[in-house]
């Protein structure tokens, strides 16, 4: 079973990390696409539960060569997660940057796009920000982000810092959760969406809250 496991993760990686026509023949070897994708969280978990046994046999060029399609697989799946955002109404606001060391939840009210970024633990925003928990892109800011950053998309910045004291207490992952953990469960994010939608109801914006979605830095 371990070695099973260990196999289809390897073909998982090499699939997702690789390209044309390379791409179709490690398909042929491995399972089907969707198969892959499916048990690809499961053998990675059961990779990491191995600990430090799992490579103890390999070679440096093989735990070399699986850390750079590891490296890979998780730069395209970065790169997909930054797209959840996309397509929203209004469609004639761009895209808000995701600030790295934190993440930014999104929702659409009455055609104006909301955005709130949070900041992970061990971050906090450049600027203070604690009576501004989010920005406005709609209409009326003629389709522009309302942010503290002159001009571009930009709405927060989360520096490293042992303190968290710029922004309002709900603007914070906890400290065992940061944003993939969070987005990792559908409980936990569903929680930051439905904290955001009620923020929003208390500042008085009212309507159904449509294309909610959390992204990652």
């Amino acid at each position: 079973m371990a070695l099973r496991g260990t196999f289809t993760l390897l073909c998982s990686l090499a699939v997702l990390s690789s390209a044309g026509a390379q791409n179709a023949t490690l398909l042929q070897n491995c399972a089907s696409q969707t198969q892959l994708l499916k048990r690809l969280s499961a053998d990675l978990k059961g990779a990491v539960e191995c600990g430090e046994t799992l490579p103890s046999a390999w070679s440096p060029q093989e735990t070399a060569a699986l850390v750079l399609s590891m490296r890979s697989m998780t730069d395209t799946l970065h790169r997909h997660q930054l797209q959840e955002c996309q397509g929203a109404e209004p469609t004639k606001c761009p895209e808000a940057e995701v600030p790295p060391g934190g993440g930014l939840v999104c929702v659409t009210v009455d055609n104006k796009r909301y955005c709130k970024p949070l900041c992970s633990h061990g971050y906090d925003f450049a600027f203070i920000r604690r009576s501004r928990l989010y920005d406005e892109c709609s209409e009326h800011t003629a389709y522009k982000w309302q942010t503290q950053y002159v001009g571009g998309n930009k709405l927060a910045v989360c520096s490293e810092a042992s303190i968290q004291v710029s922004g309002a207490k709900s603007a914070y992952f906890p400290k065992d959760q940061d944003c993939l953990t969070t987005k990792s469960s559908i409980q936990l994010q569903s929680g930051v969406i439905e904290e955001f939608t009620a923020e929003l109801k208390a500042e008085g914006v009212q309507g159904e809250p449509q294309s909610a979605c959390l992204v990652c830095g």
